[in-house]
């Protein structure tokens, strides 16, 4: 665990474009612990606050790595026990930022014009064959309901 966090001075700058206006905004935001001051001044108090978030952001991405195969949003928990570690270990910010960065700029070039016509032309295709080989497999075999299968 990292229990020198609050020693560093590292500051990280996250420049955002208002799309608007077309100006960047600069904004400071210390890496580190967000534990309450009184946490942080006793030594076995952060050791415990740290092992605490630790275990409860690994229980929030156990659970959404179970929901990978299981029904239910498991990436959108997995990103939610980071931003738990987040509050905490500076190492699980800066991942955090990396891939708010990347889903940002995936949304970005999914919502590209040419992008766009791509996806809605291979979806179209798809949808076309699959209506196809449904057609030609209903076409030859006809429609016999799983009650009614004579072995």
């Amino acid at each position: 665990m990292n229990a020198e966090n609050d020693k560093q001075n590292k500051v990280a700058v996250t420049v955002t474009a208002d799309s608007a206006a077309g100006d960047e905004r600069a904004t400071e935001r210390k890496l580190g612990s967000r534990a309450p001051e009184f946490i942080r001044k006793s030594r076995f108090l952060r050791l415990g606050w740290q092992v605490g978030i630790f275990v409860v952001g690994l229980a929030v991405i156990g659970a959404g790595v179970a929901m990978l195969v299981l029904p239910g949003p498991g990436w959108l928990v997995i990103f939610g026990g980071m931003a738990i570690w987040a509050t905490e270990f500076a190492w699980a910010q800066i991942v955090l930022r990396w891939t708010r960065r990347k889903v940002t700029e995936a949304a970005q070039r999914a919502l590209d014009p040419k992008v766009r016509r791509r996806n809605i032309i291979l979806t179209t295709a798809g949808l076309v064959i699959i209506t196809a080989l449904a057609g030609m497999y209903l076409w030859k075999f006809g429609i016999v309901v799983p009650w009614k299968i004579k072995q």
